[in-house]
This record gives C-alpha cells, structure tokens and sequence, in this order.
C-alpha cells in the first residue's frame, strides 16, 4: 500500500508556506516537507491537525491505494 497525500495542494490553495501549515499543526517545516514529497506517513493525531487547518476530513487529504 501506498500512501497518496493532497497536503501540497491544499496548502497552496490556502495560500500558505510550508513553514506556516507547519507552526499551524505543531510539527518541523521538515515534516511537512517529506509528507508533501511522500517519504514520511503522518500520525493519525497528525493527520487529523492538518485536516482540522485545512477543514477538511483526513480521507480528503490522504489516501492508501494498492501498488
């Protein structure tokens, strides 16, 4: 399984840098980095306060789908 994340294009939409959304759900700029890129799978605590900046379900922002 693969994780497919829509956190890029919600950020964008939202017209925030990445160091923003990052002091928004209390994490590195880094991590929103590498979860952006797909090399780093969120908390589910993450998840949810990245969905809750963005007011959004978690299922709008991430998905798993079969490789």
């Amino acid at each position: 399984m693969a994780l497919h994340t829509k956190v890029k294009e919600y950020r964008e939409k939202a017209g925030l840098k990445q160091s923003e959304l990052a002091e928004l759900a209390h994490v590195r700029r880094e991590t929103i980095v590498h979860l952006e890129n797909g090399r780093y799978n969120p908390s589910l605590k993450l998840a949810m306060d990245i969905a809750k900046v963005f007011h959004v379900a978690v299922e709008k922002l991430f998905e798993f789908t079969e490789d």
